[in-house]
């Protein structure tokens, strides 16, 4: 299981990143929401809609989540 956190900061493609608190490219704390514990990114993904309406898994640490 990951611990699984979104930006509250839209990237260029105005998308709130989900990453997992091992990522080298997750931005500071203070611009994350931690979203909690879970076995795989989809899940993350679905926590992080109830928050933001367009969310996107980062490309680095959540792949399968990932999309263009």
């Amino acid at each position: 299981m990951s611990t699984y956190y979104v930006c509250k900061i839209p990237n260029e493609k105005g998308k709130h990143e989900v990453h997992k608190k091992s990522c080298e490219n997750k931005p500071p704390t203070e611009s994350l929401i931690e979203l909690g514990d879970f076995q795989i990114c989809s899940d993350a993904i679905i926590k992080a809609r109830t928050i933001y309406s367009e969310v996107n898994g980062c490309y680095n640490c959540c792949f399968p989540c990932h999309k263009i």
